[in-house]
């Protein structure tokens, strides 16, 4: 492969959200009472709405959506030296690795979704992003060949042993190196999801970088309004709105955090089975469901798999998901599986 600079736009962010929460009522009439809470949280930003709560729960409801942040963002992170993650990536033994309960629980979900696509997610693909330069490593050339054939050599998900009784995880190959980052953020918006519900609240929405976890019904005791963002890198325009309830919503794109090589764009997303972004014609997918952590994982998958794999993986497990494909000449078609149409024409519940 030809030595190239990588480009990033100014405005390709990681964690980008590509849902987003649309306001509901009439903005001139009195609203209804809603604790809302935001701000900075691993790499991207949170917010948080309760409907119902008010100044008197706020010191309650804030100390425990960022209790469960934090504790994500020490676990998880891959830019925390002092993480469970990359202590665990510096482990380099056979010997199993104690982790703890939340991190275990991420990587078992994490291993089931990557058998279930074979392959197509994978959280050991770690080195291949930071070798594309969308990785801590700041690398800021194209990999050659050679390296990527290296790189390859030390990963793969089949690789990583789980012991459920012992709640650890043990390397085949002492290289291999995890990276949670397409399916953190939807567990910590379950985490805070949880912490709320324990408080009491039953109604609530939870965002984190746009992966989102929808409780209950918004202030005005109706399902939230999710904007599916259309796929343009310059504007913010909902190219669908979701109603939901009791369901978590995850959307993963190609066109917000992407390099340049070239004068070609590269997705942010490496397909983990030839170890190059992927390149599928799918610019958006929409997954919906009970979990945020499987949503945020699911939808990452889709971009991999592209229109048909992906298509025949939502029907053979009934997932509800959406897709947005390029059709050429700049045109966008939508296409979705039978659960997602299902969950639109009854409600998502």
């Amino acid at each position: 492969m030809a030595s190239a600079t990588l480009r990033s736009r100014p405005f390709a962010l990681t964690g980008s959200a590509l849902a987003f929460v649309l306001a509901c009522g009439d903005p001139e009439q009195p609203q209804p009472t809603a604790l809302k809470l935001e701000g900075p949280t691993m790499g991207t930003f949170y917010a948080v709405t309760v409907p119902g709560a008010g100044k008197r729960d706020e010191p309650a409801v804030n100390a425990a959506v960022r209790d469960e942040l934090e504790r994500v963002d020490a676990l998880m992170s891959t830019y925390r030296e002092d993480s469970e993650l990359a202590r665990f990536n510096r482990h380099e033994s056979p010997d199993p690795f104690s982790l703890s309960e939340e991190t275990f629980r991420v990587i078992s979900v994490a291993q089931a979704v990557s058998e279930s696509t074979a392959g197509a997610f994978d959280i050991t693909v770690g080195p291949l992003v930071d070798a594309w330069g969308f990785g801590p490593s700041g690398a800021t050339d194209p990999p050659s060949d050679a390296i990527l054939d290296r790189l390859r050599r030390n990963t793969g998900w089949r690789k990583l042993t789980l012991n459920e009784s012992e709640r650890s995880a043990s390397k085949q190959d002492p290289k291999l190196r995890c990276d949670l980052s397409a399916i953190a953020k939807g567990f910590a918006v379950d985490l805070v999801a949880t912490a709320l519900e324990s408080l009491g609240f039953a109604d609530f929405l939870v965002e984190v970088g746009g992966e989102i976890r929808a409780g209950g019904t918004n202030p005005e005791s109706a399902p939230w309004r999710i904007g599916i963002e259309r796929p343009d890198e310059f504007g913010r325009l909902a190219q669908r709105i979701l109603h939901v309830s009791r369901t978590g919503v995850a959307t993963s794109g190609d066109y917000r955090n992407f390099r340049e090589v070239e004068g070609r764009q590269f997705a942010h997303v490496v397909d983990p089975r030839n170890g190059r972004p992927a390149t599928s014609r799918v610019a958006s997918a929409t997954v919906l469901d009970p979990s945020a952590m499987r949503a945020d994982a699911l939808a990452t998958a889709m971009l991999v798999l592209g229109e048909v794999e992906g298509l025949a993986l939502a029907e053979r497990e009934e997932l509800a998901v959406y897709l947005i494909v390029r059709d050429g000449d700049g045109r966008f078609r939508e296409v979705s599986s039978s659960s997602f149409r299902a969950r639109m024409n009854h409600g998502s519940q």
